[in-house]
């Protein structure tokens, strides 16, 4: 299984170049000038900026983003994300009005909202949280809707907000196997986060998350995981490479190559998952639009393998 390995044994280690498959497209077009605009006019954060996201390009031009609501100062300092660590500013009751009449002007048909975690508050986040789901539900009734969540410290009832707002899908990354999870993800917490997989498919919901590869796991380990995730039933699974955002942030152990992603698409399948999304350059919201959809991943799945079959 061919690997591009990278032995980085500090912060401090030389960058190295990526592979050829991680090169993306600078932002263009008009569509990417329009979302850009709307942004900036109603004063929104997005996590295509905040996190660095490669496809930022890509999607921006298909006039589509993902909205981070809560501010853009986080209270957790996990060491991969680029989201600035600190004291958040007040909550602003008006947020959700204004994320819902950005995504009514962009006239889009699916919608991601993420946030930062904000643990000082005594609600976790969650009445804005529900507010602005219900907020871009009312003005955009047609338009699907994915939430990518905290973990709210595994409190119940915050988390049952969020049922209670019924979005079409929602998301709560792991991010990394069990091993690296107290490293990768300082004040979170790898069971907890199965719990709150576990309470959100329990009260209804389709369920999704998330791992970065090439952070220093081995391909048992997530593979472990992805059986952890089916034990709690989730639905959809997306697995991208790590990229450091800064010198600040964990090195990049490894670029892993297409092909060992592709291997892990076809054991997730194998494994009953929905929908799996893996390539070098996969995030949380790529291509969210089709995670909605009920059986389309395992359909497509299926028909390619029965065309390979026929070859």
């Amino acid at each position: 299984m061919e690997t591009s390995t990278v032995t980085n044994s500090s912060n401090n280690s030389t960058r190295i170049k990526k592979p050829d498959w991680l090169r993306v497209k600078l932002p263009i077009g008009e569509s990417y000038k329009h979302v850009r605009g709307l942004v900036d006019t109603h004063k929104l954060h997005t996590i295509c900026e905040s996190g660095n996201c490669p496809n930022m390009g890509e999607c921006w031009g298909e006039g589509t983003a993902t909205f981070m609501i809560l501010g853009n100062i986080c209270t957790r300092s996990c060491g991969f994300c680029a989201v600035a660590t600190g004291r958040p500013l007040p909550v602003d009751w008006d947020e959700p009005q204004r994320v819902a009449e950005a995504i009514y002007l962009m006239k889009i048909k699916h919608a991601v909202i993420t946030s930062v975690d904000r643990d000082e508050l005594k609600d976790g986040g969650s009445i804005i949280w529900y507010n602005t789901i219900k907020a871009v539900k009312a003005l955009n009734p047609n338009t699907t809707l994915e939430t990518l969540i905290p973990d709210f410290r595994g409190i119940t009832e915050q988390i049952q907000r969020i049922i209670d707002a019924a979005p079409e899908v929602v998301s709560h990354n792991m991010e990394t196997v069990e091993n690296l999870t107290k490293k990768v993800r300082v004040q979170a917490k790898y069971k907890r986060s199965l719990e709150v997989l576990a309470t959100l498919k329990k009260g209804g919901m389709r369920t999704k998350t998330g791992l970065m590869l090439g952070i220093g796991e081995t391909k048992e380990e997530v593979i472990a995981t992805m059986q952890h995730l089916r034990e709690v039933d989730c639905d959809v699974l997306t697995l991208g490479q790590y990229l450091q955002p800064t010198p600040k942030h964990l090195p990049v152990q490894r670029f892993v190559h297409p092909s060992e992603f592709a291997e892990l698409k076809e054991i997730g399948y194998k494994l009953g998952f929905d929908y799996v999304e893996s390539g070098p350059l996969v995030r949380s919201s790529y291509h969210s639009e089709k995670h909605v959809l009920k059986g389309y991943g395992r359909a497509k799945w299926e028909s390619e393998r029965a065309v390979q079959k026929l070859l």
